[in-house]
């Protein structure tokens, strides 16, 4: 019930975040675009997209199987902040920050959790990847509420 609900409008928030792309970052930058497009490994696997607003902040979002306790769809989308630190010799690396929310389709119930999201992207200099590591602890609020955690490493090619 509540999954026929949820999805078409994550769905359609996702497809208006990644139209919002306004390509500040990627000139910024000088490599590549806002839109970032690449593979998550970790708790849960799959994919993961970033859309840059501008030097601080992103939406990211991500579409993955979990293989854990729960084999589950996972979906989710989060609101990031950057900080960029400033002892890097080549590329940048930025700690990051977030809140998110994520949901969790399984047999035979559907959980729906908010996300923390914390971690570290390093953009690679003059090529259009960056490589990231994250840990996620969720509050559920659906079917019952308790406490879980994703965590994943990638990587994302922007366009």
């Amino acid at each position: 019930m509540i999954i026929k609900k949820l999805l078409p409008a994550l769905i359609l928030s996702t497809a208006f975040l990644l139209m919002y792309n306004t390509n500040t970052m990627g000139q910024a930058r000088g490599e590549g675009g806002d839109l970032g497009i690449g593979v998550m490994l970790g708790e849960p696997t799959g994919i993961s997209v970033k859309s840059w607003n501008n030097e601080r902040t992103a939406f990211s979002f991500g579409a993955a199987w979990s293989f854990g306790r729960n084999d589950a769809l996972h979906l989710h989308g989060d609101y990031l902040l950057h900080n960029w630190l400033s002892e890097v010799e080549e590329g940048e690396l930025a700690f990051y920050y977030g809140i998110g929310a994520r949901l969790a389709l399984s047999d035979p119930d559907a959980r729906l959790g908010l996300r923390i999201p914390v971690g570290l992207n390093y953009i690679i200099p003059e090529v259009p990847l960056d490589l990231f590591v994250e840990a996620v602890p969720i509050f559920n609020f659906t079917p019952s509420t308790d406490f879980d955690g994703n965590g994943a490493l990638g990587i994302r090619y922007y366009f």
